[in-house]
């Protein structure tokens, strides 16, 4: 994308412990943001309940709203949304249930 420097961070669904629950730990969930600001500009989700958990996304994208903001969002656990909130600490080198890219 012209004029952002992007960062992709990935949660595999085998490293979340509610899709393992579930027998569907097939698929993942992407975001890309801006390295620089963090800005969330996109992201990608193939899992189930991907209609449900893009919409986190969605509303990320267009509240402005930045990995940290994302990473600091209370999620429950053991949840399928905690892998949106993964992705962005993965993004930003933090993640605790993945290798940080």
């Amino acid at each position: 994308a012209a004029g952002f420097d992007p960062v992709v961070g990935t949660m595999p669904l085998r490293a979340s412990g509610r899709a393992l629950t579930m027998g569907e730990s097939d698929g993942f969930v992407r975001l890309v943001a801006d390295e620089g600001t963090g800005f969330v500009l996109g992201g990608q989700v193939v899992a189930p309940e991907a209609s449900e958990l893009i919409a986190e996304v969605g509303l990320a994208i267009e509240m402005g709203a930045t990995l940290e903001d994302l990473a600091d969002t209370v999620h429950a656990h053991p949840t399928l949304s905690e892998a949106v909130m993964e992705a962005a600490e993965n993004a930003r080198g933090q993640a605790i249930h993945t290798l940080n890219r």
